[in-house]
């Protein structure tokens, strides 16, 4: 091996595994010994310096396989680090080390140790449905009614302790006082008891073990202490309060941890991922070296540029600025479009027309990718790029009329509309759970192809026999009879205000709100964008034969396609355009986590906007509506604070003619930092907290509005009765005040709520 490295005269020679990295990057390989932070930005290369590293361990000799303990979030990452270093060592594989993901080394390791923790070497590993099965019994057993305290909302709490590295012991007091009468500690204890007897664990289990076996055994954290000399994690920022503790333990002798990672990209703290793991990794290794990779090779200056001023008003980061070589040559890139729009279908249509440029030009649809802050938001853009006929794809998920509680709410609305949907009554029969199982199914489907009915009318049939059991026989009687009672309302409302008591009535937006796991608020949201779409057509069979042809045009899915994702889910991923709709108040930041976390949580929005930025290599459109359809009501929307965040000098800065008082050429005098990003419309705790965050010193828009010229001020400033102007709905009269809020009842367009900062008192408007 010396030979590879070493001239024959002795001299080091430069290896060519190091060729090609930077000074940075190299100074990240070759730090090997101590605690080492690689604060590596977006697109600066930190897959190669990692994978570098491991190899220049092996190659040095400084280790041998089983001495490193390589450490990454995905299966996927761990097989790309995995080939990556084989290839720069020249050999078809690397055997004999620890590499994987957490959950997958820690398990590794409880086979070896779980003896010690009251397991044995065949304990298996429970799935999420096995979980709730056995806290179902548990709950039963101890006589706690499973519908007024849901075993899933247990489980959540349960793993979130986990994922923060707490055993029964270890909660606090004051924790899971709100669950069964301040019984839910009991009950952890229970479920860990439970397991333990049936020789399972969960996959909390597995790092939650490991962390109190090197707690309770010393001999043992001593035993891997002598084999780990080694250990480097990748995506450090995304480590959760257990994942911490297990690698602190395990560096807690040899101090030789490489972690990688950027602060300013940690976005998953919804799912416990605690930024200050590695805010802090300097007060955990005050020997460490910070080596800070900020050589960006994906995006233009400008982005970088945009990116870094954006991020900068985050307090709570580490520090670092991207930059490109493309600086040195002057070469900067497009500057960043930003597209005021008047409502959400323009936003769609923009975007759609802008796509079908980029194609005629000659450029693969691949290159566009279409990033939103929630999965609601593809309905609009998918809706649209169906009608041009524009292929795309859904990443990281299904696209919006294939989710599950879209197709759920479809079969409830079938039902509405015609009685012999025999797909869409079997599909909501027990949904949500009323006591129905496949007997009482079977026994309907037998009466229908005897009788040659429907399957809703079998039911009706069944309800009136004495075949069913008295219990499943009332469910099914009240199954059929709200149907009916919904067929016969549909005279007196409108199919869009039917449709949203329907799943009201039927219990089914409920089954999401006591729905405690991390998707049921984004499944309501894409419950409420449904029923928001039943708004633009005149009936239910409109409607429903629309979705039956959308989902015929989704068959195609192969080819060239525009793509369409969450920011959650864009992270890793880059493109040549990315499109960034729906920059406005509210929606981003998003509302719930300001609610929840406050400043927290604005600074997690903020990263995710970065984020979002730095997917790009070459061009960033940010675009945001004036208006959204909300709760079925148009609702003024303000520009996002993020918007007013970004450095005017990359900005290209364009708007519909009229929006926000725009003159007619272009942008002309239009003014949103004039609105008050913090209005008290949204005053809400989470929102103060969120208050605390400095503003920027200036606004972004210095000219002033040419039509709405009003601030945000604590009172609405109009009475009801008040006439007042609108620029969108014409003259009205407001009709109820609520802080900045107004319904105002207009001439020509219906009752509206509006905020306060979009309306002119009625006499200066020329009325």
């Amino acid at each position: 091996m010396s030979s590879n490295l070493f001239s024959d005269s002795g001299s080091p020679a430069d290896p060519p595994y190091l060729a090609g990295l930077n000074p940075e990057q190299r100074a990240a390989v070759e730090a090997l010994e101590g605690p080492v932070l690689m604060l590596a930005g977006a697109g600066t290369g930190k897959t190669r310096a990692l994978t570098t590293r491991l190899a220049h361990l092996l190659i040095t000799g400084t280790a041998v396989p089983a001495q490193i303990l390589a450490v990454t979030f995905t299966n996927k990452a761990a097989l790309e680090m995995r080939t990556r270093v084989a290839t720069l060592l020249k050999r078809p594989s690397v055997d004999g080390w620890f590499l994987g993901t957490f959950h997958a080394l820690a398990a590794r390791i409880l086979r070896r140790e779980a003896e010690r923790v009251g397991l044995t070497r065949n304990f298996t590993i429970l799935d999420s449905d096995d979980q709730l099965r056995l806290l179902k019994q548990i709950l039963a057993v101890e006589a706690i009614d499973d519908k007024a305290w849901p075993a899933k909302v247990l489980l959540a709490m349960i793993e979130r302790w986990k994922d923060r590295g707490l055993t029964p012991e270890r909660v606090p007091a004051s924790d899971g006082a709100d669950f069964a009468n301040g019984r839910a500690v009991q009950l952890y204890q229970a479920y860990q008891t439970r397991l333990r007897e049936l020789n399972v664990c969960d996959f909390g289990d597995l790092l939650l073990h490991n962390v109190t076996l090197f707690q309770t055994y010393p001999e043992v954290l001593e035993r891997y202490h002598q084999q780990f000399r080694y250990i480097l994690v990748d995506e450090y920022q995304d480590t959760n309060v257990c994942q911490y503790l297990w690698l602190r333990l395990l560096a807690s002798k040899s101090h030789n941890l490489c972690c990688v990672g950027d602060d300013d990209q940690s976005i998953y703290g919804w799912r416990g991922a605690e930024v200050g793991n590695i805010l802090r990794f300097e007060q955990d290794f005050p020997e460490a070296k910070v080596i800070r990779l900020e050589r960006n090779y994906r995006s233009t200056p400008r982005i970088l540029a945009a990116a870094s001023g954006l991020i900068s008003h985050n307090e709570n980061r580490l520090g670092k600025t991207l930059w490109s070589a493309a600086d040195e040559a002057g070469a900067l890139g497009e500057k960043l479009r930003l597209r005021g729009l008047w409502d959400g279908e323009a936003e769609a249509r923009f975007v759609g027309e802008e796509i079908e440029a980029h194609q005629r030009a000659g450029h693969p649809l691949s290159e566009c990718a279409i990033l939103v802050r929630t999965g609601a938001q593809t309905r609009e853009f998918e809706e649209r790029f169906i009608t041009l006929g524009l292929p795309y794809r859904v990443i990281g998920g299904a696209r919006f009329y294939e989710r599950r509680e879209i197709r759920d709410a479809l079969a409830y609305f079938k039902m509405v509309q015609s009685t012999a949907h025999d797909l869409a009554f079997e599909r909501i029969f027990n949904l949500p759970k009323r006591g129905l199982g496949d007997a009482t199914l079977k026994a309907a489907h037998a009466l229908r192809r005897e009788k040659q009915i429907s399957l809703f009318d079998a039911a009706r049939f069944l309800v009136e026999s004495q075949q069913l059991r008295p219990q499943a026989r009332k469910a099914l009687r009240e199954l059929t009879e709200k149907i009916q009672r919904w067929r016969e309302l549909a005279a007196d409302l409108s199919h869009r205000d039917l449709c949203e008591m329907v799943l009201e009535d039927s219990g089914y937006i409920d089954m999401w709100r006591n729905d405690k796991t991390i998707e049921a608020p984004g499944r309501l949201e894409n419950l409420q964008e449904l029923i928001e779409a039943l708004s633009e057509f005149d009936t239910l069979e409109g409607f429903l034969e629309h979705v039956a042809l959308v989902m015929e045009n989704l068959e195609d899915s192969s080819g060239d396609q525009a793509l369409l994702m969450t920011l959650h889910a864009a992270k890793g991923l880059e493109f040549d355009r990315v499109f960034l709709p729906g920059w406005e108040e509210g929606l981003f930041p998003n509302q719930r986590a300001l609610d929840q976390q406050g400043n927290r949580g604005l600074e997690e929005e903020r990263r995710l906007a970065y984020v979002g930025l730095t997917r790009a290599r070459k061009q960033v459109i940010v675009s945001f509506a004036a208006n959204r359809r909300l709760h079925g009501s148009w609702n003024a929307a303000i520009p996002s604070r993020f918007v007013e965040e970004l450095p005017e000098d990359h900005l290209e800065q364009e708007s519909d003619q009229g929006l926000y008082g725009a003159a007619q050429n272009a942008w002309g005098g239009s003014s949103f930092g004039q609105f008050d990003a913090w209005g008290q419309s949204r005053a809400t705790p989470g929102m103060r907290r969120a208050q605390q965050q400095p503003r920027a010193a200036k606004p972004f828009f210095e000219q002033p509005a040419k039509l709405i010229d009003a601030q945000l001020t604590d009172e609405a400033g109009y009475a009801v009765g008040a006439r007042v102007f609108h620029q969108k709905f014409g003259y009205g009269a407001v009709t109820s005040v609520a802080g900045e809020r107004l319904s105002v009842a207009f001439d020509h367009a219906g009752e509206k709520k509006v905020m306060a900062s979009y309306l002119t008192p009625a006499d200066q408007a020329g009325a």
